[in-house]
Order: C-alpha cells, then sequence, then structure tokens
C-alpha cells in the first residue's frame, strides 16, 4: 500500500485549469510534476504599446514636468516602459528625471528591474500589496502631489480615484494592454470543462484574466453556469487578493496562499484538493474519489468519463441501490438504453481492479459495497 502511495503525487487524479499568459509553462510543470493534468488556456495576451501615443505622451509629460513620486507597479511593465522610452530616444532622460523622485516599488520583482535600471527605490510594501502602497501615499498626503502610475494592462480605479481624492495630480502610465486571446478555442474549451466539472480547479495569476474569463462566457451565455461551477464544484484558486477581485465582486470564494508567488500557490492546491476529495471505506479498502482517477487502498487508478460519473452518482448515496434509470441519466450523452449503464459499468470495475467494490443488485440497479460499520453514517 505504501508502495502504491509513492507512485502519485499529491494533485495526481485531478485536473487544473491555467488562465495564465505569462509564466504558464512554469505554473504548469509545477502543476504537473505534482500530478496534476494541466489544461491551458491563456485568457488574455499582452500587448506591448511601443508604437502607442499615450505612453510617449506620457513620457514626455513627466520628463517636462517631474513628478513628485513615481509607482512601479511590476517588473515587466516597468522594463518595458524604460525600453519603450529608450527606443524613442528618451530613455536617458527618463532615466535622469526618475532619479530624482521618490520612487516606489510594489514589490521585490519590480525592485529588482528598477535596480536593473540603475536607479533605486525609496520604498516597497513588504505585503507586495497595492494597498498598502496606497495608505502610504495617503498618510504622507497627497494633496498637490503629482504623482506618475505604471500601470501593467489594467486601470487601477479604486487607486487612482482615493489619489485624486485626496488632491493629487495622477499621471497614468500605460506600458501594456490586456486583450482577449487571437485564439479562443482553448478558453471555450476551458469554459466548456468548467461548467461539466471536467475540472477541479482553476488558476488565476492576473485581475484581467478572471475578468476575461467572464467576458467570455458572457459572450456564450455561460455566466450563470460558469459561476455555479465556481461556487460549488471548481476551486477558484488566486494568486493574491487583487487577483481575487473580479471574482469575489461575483460573490465567489477563493483560495489565496500567503505568499504571493507561484509555488505557494500550487501548494495551496496540494492540501485544498486532496482535502475536498471524498474518501470512503468499500469492501474492506479505502477508496478515496478524485477528478478523474481514484485512489484504492493508495494506488492510483485511472477512471474514464462515463465511469466516473457513475461512481459519483453511486457515492452520493454510499451504499444505497441507485437504479439503473437514474445511472443513466448520470451518463453523459447515453441516450436511453440502459445497455449503456452495464457496459460503462464493467468498464468502471475493471479500471477500479477491485469488482467487489460495485454491488450488482438483481433487477434493481448496482450498490457501492460500503463497509458495514460506515453505513449508519452515510445513512443520509
Amino acid at each position: 500500500m505504501d508502495g502504491g502511495q509513492q507512485q502519485h503525487g499529491p494533485l495526481s487524479g485531478f485536473t487544473v485549469g491555467v488562465t495564465a499568459a505569462r509564466r504558464a509553462d512554469e505554473l504548469g510543470a509545477l502543476l504537473q510534476r505534482r500530478g496534476a493534468t494541466v489544461l491551458h488556456a491563456p485568457a488574455l495576451r499582452i500587448v506591448p504599446l511601443a508604437d502607442d501615443s499615450e505612453l510617449l505622451a506620457a513620457t514626455k509629460e513627466l520628463i517636462d514636468l517631474a513628478p513628485d513620486v513615481v509607482v512601479a507597479t511590476t517588473a515587466i511593465g516597468f522594463r518595458g516602459w524604460v525600453e519603450a522610452a529608450d527606443g524613442w530616444g528618451h530613455g536617458e532622460d527618463l532615466l535622469d528625471r526618475l532619479r530624482g523622485v521618490e520612487l516606489l516599488a510594489r514589490g521585490p520583482k519590480v525592485k529588482g528591474a528598477v535596480r536593473a535600471a540603475g536607479l533605486t527605490e525609496h520604498w516597497s510594501p513588504s505585503s507586495e500589496s497595492m494597498a498598502e502602497v496606497l495608505d502610504r501615499l495617503l498618510g504622507e498626503g497627497v494633496d498637490g502631489r503629482r504623482i506618475a502610475l505604471q500601470l501593467h494592462g489594467e486601470p487601477l480605479p479604486g487607486f487612482v480615484e482615493a489619489l485624486r481624492a485626496g488632491g493629487a495630480d495622477v499621471v497614468l502610465v500605460p506600458v501594456y494592454r490586456w486583450l482577449p486571446p487571437a485564439d479562443l478555442t482553448p478558453v471555450d474549451r476551458l469554459l466548456d470543462a468548467a461548467v461539466s466539472r471536467g475540472l477541479d480547479a482553476v488558476t488565476f495569476t492576473s485581475a484581467p484574466a478572471a475578468a476575461s474569463l467572464f467576458a467570455r462566457a458572457e459572450e456564450r451565455g455561460m455566466t450563470a453556469e460558469l459561476t455555479a461551477a465556481l461556487r460549488h464544484d471548481v476551486l477558484p484558486a488566486c494568486v493574491g487578493p487583487v487577483t481575487a477581485l473580479p471574482l469575489q465582486t461575483r460573490g465567489l470564494d477563493t483560495v489565496q496562499p500567503e505568499r504571493f508567488r507561484l509555488g505557494p500557490l500550487v501548494q495551496l492546491l496540494c492540501q485544498e484538493l486532496p482535502g475536498r476529495a471524498r474518501s470512503l471505506p468499500v469492501a474492506g479498502r479505502r477508496v478515496e474519489i478524485r477528478g478523474h482517477a481514484v485512489l484504492v487502498d493508495g494506488e492510483l487508478r485511472a477512471v474514464p468519463p462515463a465511469g466516473m460519473a457513475l461512481l459519483r452518482a453511486l457515492v452520493r448515496r454510499p451504499g444505497w441501490v441507485v437504479a439503473r434509470a437514474e445511472l443513466l441519466r448520470a451518463l453523459p450523452g447515453a441516450g436511453r438504453d440502459e445497455h449503456a449503464v452495464e457496459t460503462a459499468m464493467a468498464r468502471l470495475r475493471t479500471a477500479l481492479g477491485a469488482p467487489k467494490l460495485i454491488q450488482t443488485v438483481v433487477k434493481r440497479g448496482y450498490r457501492l459495497a460500503l463497509d458495514p460499520a460506515a453505513g449508519s453514517k452515510y445513512a443520509d
């Protein structure tokens, strides 16, 4: 039994959706290394604005009229800004201007980008939170101050409005834009998998990705279905609180790691998904139901989708007889022929490698052979 448990990772048997555009390969590799099946569907694409008049105009405006504070929000965005300015022939002028202002960096990666440009940040929040940056600015007082905010693809309306309400002159520096993916097929595949409960979790590493996924769901008339799936069956896992906002505004609970990094996000899933799996004592064995696989006494057994549909129907009423007609309704696209139940049941028993886990009750249906000692606990 111990040997069987060594053959699989904590996420084996689970399917996880990845919506990231950046660092998707890294996140996918971390998940797969722990046994997960990964469905990758970038929910957006990042378009640099090297030719964009808004970025050029903001850069010239800041060079001509110095800000009091510059807030660098992302490493890739800050580097992109400096590189774009350099391409326009304004690189040195921009760096000279930034050396003379209060430069705030949101997090260690942004600090690294700032220092790589030959600059030194004045302060960086320990939480990597824009809320902490805002608290500091408002605590210092912003009335009459000129504050430049480097954006990375998304506006920060609450942040900007609070500064302007405090009397600040806010200059927005848009370095990148988020756009829907050029190919919507992977996103549609992820949406279909989510609403059909073919996913166990979906990860979000940016707020625009979450917003973009719901925008596509709305275009397809699937908003209510997606919301229901994420509320009840598919775990939404966000890298941090900012990323979670578009989900929380829809009344969805999310899980987030304490440290806003990919590694801790994966570790959180390694705790959450096995903890949500149903585990039952059946025919003298311990059976744990995962997304597309079953652990039988610690040994991972892959189960086809039709088999999983039958097993979940039996697990909903462990030990009770479930009629063939009801099992037929549980089968995806099975039609009206109850013979489909018998075929899928035979394949399920073969996949489980333990035929006695499921008993045939002649002329009535099938039941999970729940151990008698556990029967009263699951009788409801």
